[in-house]
This record gives structure tokens, C-alpha cells and sequence, in this order.
């Protein structure tokens, strides 16, 4: 068995402290020509000039016009609300069921006409997959839901976009999802 001599030993720590040295150097110089360089313009393209200070608009005053403004009336969206009717009072299910009348039922064949849509963006059996889809999705300005399912015993992550009414709500998304390179999949729910 050969024992490496301190000679070698000192000759790779030297080694080491100057390669950092110098790599250091390196990088300080860049920086420094960096910082003192100014960025150079790119030909054909050219920032906008803005001006310095913004100068407030002043609105032209009008003959007999004040120059305060009339007081803010927190109320004025509520004037001119008319109180309900008795037919009106009588739609409120929350007062119906206070007073003891039954709510209407209403057939099941609408029910099960009715439907919303979804657009799935995936589904992931690891959670931070999902939410790193629904980063990305909320990036691009598109909100996204996750929510936990369980198909043939395995707990899955689904990311959708909804709800929508119609299937026709769901083309400006789905074709956004396209140009980004997701495969959207329209889901028909329905209302219950």
C-alpha cells in the first residue's frame, strides 16, 4: 500500500486556492466591466419617452360651476330601490322555510338536463405536480381549481378550469391551452 507524500498533498491544496483565486478574479473583473459599461441600444428597437414629472389633469371649470366636488353619498346606490312586493317577499326561500312553508320542489327531469362544463388541464397522482400545473395555469392568467378524486382505488389530483355554462364558454380557454401546449379535456357535470 503506497502512502501519498505531503509534498502532493500540499501541491493539490495549492492547486485549489489558486484555481478559487483566480476564478474569483475572473468574475470580479466581469463585474466590474459590467457595472461600468453602459447597456447598449439595439438597432431598430427604441425605448419610449416618458416624460420626466406627470403633470396632474385639471379639469375645465364651467361657468357657475363649484370648484369642490359635491359630497360622496354612500347611500345613492340604494336610492331608488323599491321595496318588495308581496310576490317578490314571497321568492325568498330563507323567509319561506321561517315561516314554516315548505320550499317547492322542483322536477328532477331539470335537474338532469341541466349540466356545467370544466376544462381539465390533468390529472396527478402526486399533489405538487398538480399544484405546480396550477402555478403555472395562474402565470398565464388562468384559474385554476384542484380537487381530490379516487378512480380504481388510487387518489388522484385533478386541476380543471370552470365552471361554464355552455360548452361554447369553454373554446377562448381551450384555445389558450392549445397555443400553450396543454391538452385541455372538456367534463359535462351535472347539476344536482
Amino acid at each position: 500500500m503506497k502512502v501519498k507524500s505531503t509534498k502532493e498533498f500540499g501541491g493539490t491544496i495549492l492547486g485549489l486556492i489558486l484555481g478559487l483565486t483566480i476564478g474569483l478574479a475572473l468574475a470580479l473583473g466581469v463585474a466590474f466591466y459590467l457595472s461600468k459599461t453602459p447597456p447598449q441600444e439595439k438597432p431598430g428597437i427604441r425605448a419610449p419617452n416618458l416624460p420626466l414629472t406627470i403633470k396632474p389633469v385639471v379639469p375645465v371649470e364651467e361657468e357657475g360651476a363649484s370648484s369642490t366636488p359635491p359630497p360622496l353619498d354612500l347611500n345613492k346606490p340604494l336610492q331608488g330601490k323599491k321595496q318588495a312586493t308581496n310576490a317578490e317577499a314571497s321568492s325568498d326561500p330563507i323567509r319561506d322555510i321561517a315561516n314554516g312553508k315548505k320550499p317547492e320542489q322542483k322536477s328532477t327531469e331539470t335537474k338532469s338536463t341541466e349540466a356545467t362544463f370544466f376544462i381539465q388541464v390533468g390529472a396527478y397522482s402526486k399533489q405538487a405536480e398538480a399544484d405546480a400545473q396550477k402555478a403555472n395555469l395562474a402565470m398565464q392568467g388562468i384559474q385554476a381549481q384542484m380537487s381530490e378524486a379516487t378512480v380504481d382505488g388510487n387518489v388522484v389530483w385533478r386541476v380543471r378550469i370552470g365552471p361554464f355554462a355552455t360548452a361554447e364558454e369553454t373554446k377562448p380557454i381551450t384555445n389558450k391551452l392549445s397555443g400553450l401546449g396543454i391538452k385541455p379535456t372538456i367534463i359535462r357535470a351535472n347539476k344536482s
